[in-house]
């Protein structure tokens, strides 16, 4: 499946907000917000505003960076949306004016890059906009924990009186590449909605943000920050920018 920084929204953006909610909106918008502490706030895949909004009726700063034009207008659509400036474009090359104190990209989407490439340059683009001393919140999923670990899983995400949600995957070990298809089935018919995830483990993310000059500052098994354990399904991991080194 050829998937490019548009098609997540253009293949979801109708209906995302009803089929995409992980119910950690509020522990996520109060973490951000405290690690923000009123700088200026950059969002990776702002989408529909999940994320944004909240924290932008806080008083803070945010911006975003968003691949779906889609997207972006289901967002202005909202109370606030009209407010908040969003750059079109893929979050791992597109640039944006800086600096930021705070960038994040949370609910796997670092894993809609397909490519280990684009993950790192994702790393590179965020440390070039973040101020000395700035942060970037990165929330993904436990591999081992993705009930993908098969070479292939189907499973049901969604039944209702009229409607159906399955979904299939097949998944490369090799490649760290899982290529899913959710298959809508309803009255009116049969709606196909494929998505390609390349995963990668804590470890690796952390490598990424060293290649960038970034390190390593928390993770936690949640958003409440849980501690983080063999036992965790997901971490939430904050890098940070050195400061300026002090002129001579």
């Amino acid at each position: 499946m050829k998937f490019g920084p548009e098609t997540f929204g253009e293949l979801n953006a109708e209906d995302y907000d009803a089929l995409h909610d992980p119910g950690t909106t509020s522990e996520s918008v109060a973490l951000i917000g405290e690690l923000a502490a009123g700088g200026r706030v950059l969002e990776l895949a702002i989408g529909t505003g999940r994320m944004a909004l909240p924290l932008a009726a806080t008083g803070l700063e945010v911006c975003g960076i968003e691949g779906s034009p889609d997207m972006v207008a289901r967002l202005r659509e909202k109370p606030g949306g009209k407010d908040i400036p969003v750059v079109t474009g893929d979050f791992a090359d597109v640039a944006i004016d800086g600096p930021f104190d705070h960038v994040f990209l949370v609910f796997n989407t670092l894993f809609n890059l397909t490519s280990q490439d684009a993950q790192v340059r994702c790393f590179a683009n965020v440390a070039r906009c973040l101020a000395p001393g700035g942060t970037f919140l990165v929330e993904t999923f436990i591999p081992d924990a993705e009930p993908a670990r098969s070479s292939q899983n189907v499973r049901t995400m969604n039944v209702g009186f009229n409607s159906v949600w399955i979904e299939a995957a097949l998944h490369d070990r090799v490649g760290q590449r899982i290529d899913f298809q959710r298959m809508r089935i309803t009255q009116e018919g049969i709606r196909l909605v494929p998505l390609v995830m390349r995963y990668a483990w804590p470890a690796e993310i952390d490598l990424m943000a060293r290649l960038a000059g970034l390190s390593l500052k928390h993770r936690w098994g949640g958003w409440k920050r849980e501690p983080f354990t063999a036992e965790s399904r997901m971490h939430v991991s904050v890098y940070e920018k050195p400061e300026a080194a002090p002129q001579a």
